[in-house]
């Protein structure tokens, strides 16, 4: 228990964590509200980048490739986030302003879209630059689940991103008057659970936006150590996509906020985490068996140079 004079916005009583006075937003220049989020994903994106082109450099790739892949991966990104929001949540949207429908400042993004996006804009690079689209997927793999990481920590200052109730280790409670009380985040049974100390209520809930960026850490290691012996070209992408999908697939199964596959009552992104992993699932044992009849042709220098030592 937190001391008696304390209340904490954010608290693991199980672990016996707490954190007062988380803020949302970081400051706010010239009366613009600059958020803890906006901040962190910015930061995801520039570590991101970093990781990628020291991958470039370290194999003999263009690091200039790569600075232009982000460049036009990160506008394609953004218009997938929001895009992929407003097509499963588009009863809420339907006859608002234009302004309004990419209004980022009100919230309203999704990692699928971004992934789609950046995936769509290492297709156009690789078209432009001549280069082969799993030769850039393959060196960006990692990154964008650093990105990912990063980027989710924003939902713990934004107090979103929860699962329902849990009793569990990690379980964590947060002030019900700091949740934004869009329908059905807050369900009937977080309301039946919740906690009062000090006169203050909370919301006992899954930090799943915490499951998923530890998950996605560990899968970024399992690719950076796997990828100088990929079998194919192409295989840490799908590797990733393969892994993510499943990560996804559980932790959005505890998800409170899930946008809903139209009126099928699943869960968009249970479906999408369903079709990215059985369709990487698949390619990656087609890669395999061709890869067991054809010798790949490693990422060089620094491959081929290890393979000759042997």
């Amino acid at each position: 228990m937190p001391p008696d004079n304390v209340i904490p916005d954010i608290w693991f009583p199980n672990l016996r964590i707490y954190f007062e006075n988380v803020p949302r937003v970081l400051f706010s220049p010239f009366g613009i509200d600059i958020y803890i989020y906006a901040v962190l994903i910015v930061l995801g994106i520039i570590s991101a980048y970093f990781l990628g082109i020291w991958y470039a450099h370290k194999t003999g790739q263009k690091v200039d490739d790569y600075t232009d892949l982000l460049m036009l991966g990160i506008p394609m990104a953004v218009v997938g986030l929001r895009l992929y929001y407003l097509i499963f949540n588009w009863d809420i949207y339907r006859g608002q302003p234009i302004s309004q429908l990419f209004n980022l400042r009100g919230g309203g993004l999704a990692i699928y879209g971004g992934i789609i996006g950046a995936i769509l804009a290492g297709i156009i690079m690789s078209y432009v630059k001549k280069i082969p689209f799993t030769r850039f997927a393959d060196t960006a793999a990692p990154s964008l689940l650093l990105g990912q990481v990063i980027g989710r920590f924003g939902n713990f200052f934004n107090r979103e991103a929860f699962g329902g109730y849990t009793d569990g280790l990690f379980a964590m409670r947060i002030r019900l008057d700091q949740v934004h009380q869009a329908q059905g985040v807050v369900t009937e049974a977080l309301h039946e659970t919740a906690v009062t100390l000090q006169g203050v209520q909370y919301i006992q809930v899954h930090p799943t936006f915490l499951y998923e960026a530890f998950f996605n850490f560990i899968l970024m290691i399992a690719l950076i150590v796997y990828r100088p012996y990929k079998r194919f070209e192409g295989e840490v992408i799908l590797l990733y996509l393969f892994g993510y999908g499943i990560i996804r697939f559980f932790v959005e199964g505890l998800r409170t906020d899930q946008l809903m596959l139209f009126n099928t009552g699943w869960p968009a992104s249970q479906f999408v985490s369903v079709v990215f992993a059985v369709l990487s699932l698949i390619l990656i044992i087609i890669g395999h068996t061709h890869a067991a009849r054809v010798p790949v042709e490693a990422d060089k220098p620094t491959y081929a140079r290890r393979r000759r030592k042997k």
